[in-house]
């Protein structure tokens, strides 16, 4: 990684603080936006102190710093489930052009999706802040575009995240009741059942994401160890049944033969069958957002956004092969109704042995859920810090005791409530609704990526620590390239000419709150979102933090 180089933002002129700062900005502590400041930042690997890191990036440190690198990869690697993710996104990898799907077509598009993690990354290391590529983009953006590419990017992200979350729940809850109905055929779950199920997983998370830092770091380790542990049991197994009983695929047929389901022309199905990798990959933004409760952040926070794409993306690309290579009957489980994942699994092993995997799955799915409610309320404490959601002021309190933002984890359990409500509208409806999670994170993903490939020269791009050098430009590229051909796709239906039953609503309900949120800022936050919020006071010797550890996860710092 090449030296870094210094930032610049304006806030430490003692000027700055007399000039414009309104009654309201004085009484909540905060200067102005950061868009307009001016501070001189130089972080190399050997200079890196968190809080004062933080006060340079315009925030006084409000967390506790107990996640250490292993301690954030654990949130990450937990929002992903690749377990849980594999099974519910097999029908998107599986249906559209059969094994191909699965094999190479989604080695192509983890690569790729690696590059955007790649980027992403850099931007953490250069700008360590919960507000993520909010921030970013409000920062790397052109004068007097600052304040609305900040807005879009962070509603986008928001969107997407507070909608990921709910919808795991119900797929818990859905896979709960499902595995009851494999004992008992006669048996078919309501949709109220599924309802109350899912109230009362999130509830659960609810508790667990708003436990002191340093608890949900243990958690989180343990659950990356049951998770990869539960992920190589299912391997296993399918190993050991396929071999007893029908054995596995031969030669090359696997990733040669397309079996394409839908209206389109086959290559335009081979991007549809992408979908499946872009669906599980979509968390890897998780330690971004977790940077202001990580130690080291501006090295750890990239290095678990880098280690939960690769990672992520090989294991999950392995677990592919293995379900091409022992399916069955490839047409059949690609056009029979119900859930596809326990079709495979009948079709490989006993039903008992596919129970007994379904609970993995469940178990997963239950840890995902909980790291997906812990990044999002991270992501709704940043942006009510700056004033963007209504009931800021509440919204973006710390707990004095737990050192979390435990009001953005109620905030945000009590819109999945609300959204959970969307299940009693039909199929079409909620699963429009629950599709928009990946289409809203990578738009938010790639806009800052964008600014800075497109829209500013490396001698403006304040480099942190880890750092792609001479690569980060064409690497940028490469991403912006990928998300552009592929959000459009993401929201194409199976059919040319789809009933309202199987229309793809995705960019009616993304676009939707987008251009309210558009139509908002024309009309009001213009006036007084001037991007993020810098602390009115930070200097390194104007605040006390607060006691930082000095060991993380019984380690030294």
């Amino acid at each position: 990684m090449s030296s870094p180089t210094s930032m610049e933002v304006n806030i430490m002129d003692p000027d700055f603080k007399k000039s414009s700062l309104s009654n309201e900005e004085k009484k909540s502590g905060f200067a102005g936006s950061i868009i307009d400041t001016k501070i001189t930042r130089v972080t190399s690997e050997d200079n890196v102190d968190d809080p004062e890191e933080l006060a340079d990036l315009g925030y006084k440190q409000e967390f506790r710093r107990q996640l250490s690198l292993f301690g954030v990869f654990s949130i990450a690697f937990s929002v992903l489930g690749l377990l849980p993710s594999v099974a519910s996104t097999l029908s998107f990898s599986l249906s559209y052009i059969g094994t191909p799907g699965l094999l190479w077509a989604w080695l192509i598009a983890i690569f790729f999706l690696i590059c955007i993690a790649l980027s992403m990354a850099e931007i953490c290391s250069a700008l360590p802040t919960s507000g993520g590529l909010y921030y970013a983009a409000a920062v790397f953006a052109p004068e007097g575009w600052g304040p609305l590419a900040s807005w879009i990017t962070g509603w986008s992200n928001y969107i997407g995240n507070v909608i990921g979350q709910p919808s795991v729940n119900s797929s818990a809850a859905s896979m709960i009741l499902g595995a009851v109905s494999i004992n008992r055929p006669s048996y078919s779950p309501t949709n109220y059942q599924v309802f109350l199920l899912s109230l009362a997983i999130q509830c659960l998370h609810c508790f667990l994401a708003s436990l002191p830092t340093k608890y949900i770091s243990r958690i989180n380790r343990i659950n990356t160890f049951i998770n990869i542990l539960f992920l190589f049991i299912a391997a296993f197994a399918i190993i050991g049944y396929a071999a007893k009983n029908n054995g596995f695929a031969h030669g090359t047929q696997r990733w040669r033969e397309i079996d394409n389901t839908t209206n389109w022309p086959n290559g335009f199905a081979v991007l549809l069958s992408f979908n499946g990798a872009i669906w599980t990959m979509s968390g890897y933004d998780a330690p971004f957002h977790l940077s202001e409760e990580c130690a080291k952040a501006s090295i750890n926070a990239p290095k678990a956004i880098v280690l939960t794409a690769v990672i992520g993306g090989i294991v999950g690309w392995l677990m592919q092969i293995l379900v091409s290579y022992t399916i069955v009957d490839v047409h059949a489980l690609m056009t029979k109704s119900g859930n596809m994942w326990s079709n495979y699994l009948s079709q490989v092993m006993p039903n008992s042995a596919a129970i007994a995997i379904l609970s993995l799955t469940i178990f997963s799915t239950l840890m995902m859920g909980q790291s997906s409610l812990i990044a999002s309320s991270r992501i709704a404490y940043s942006y009510a810090r700056d004033g963007i959601l209504p009931f800021s002021g509440w919204i973006g309190k710390v707990n004095n005791q737990t050192k979390t933002p435990v009001n953005a984890v109620l905030c945000n359990g009590l819109i999945s409530f609300c959204i959970l409500f969307l299940l009693f509208a039909g199929e079409e409806t909620s699963s429009a609704v629950f599709s928009v999670g990946a289409v809203a994170a990578f738009s938010a993903f790639t806009i800052p990526i964008f600014i800075r490939v497109f829209c500013m020269k490396d001698a403006d791009f304040p480099r942190g620590p880890w750092n792609l050098g001479k690569y980060s430009r064409p690497i940028g590229a490469l991403a912006c390239f990928f998300v552009a051909l592929m959000i459009p796709v993401l929201c194409f239906p199976n059919d040319k000419n789809p009933s309202p039953k199987d229309m793809n609503w995705t960019c009616l309900v993304y676009g939707g709150p987008i251009f309210l949120t558009l139509i908002w800022y024309a009309m009001s936050a213009r006036k007084w979102f001037k991007g993020p919020k810098a602390s009115q006071v930070f200097k390194r010797d104007a605040y006390n933090p607060p006691s930082i550890p000095k060991t993380i996860e019984g380690k030294d710092l």
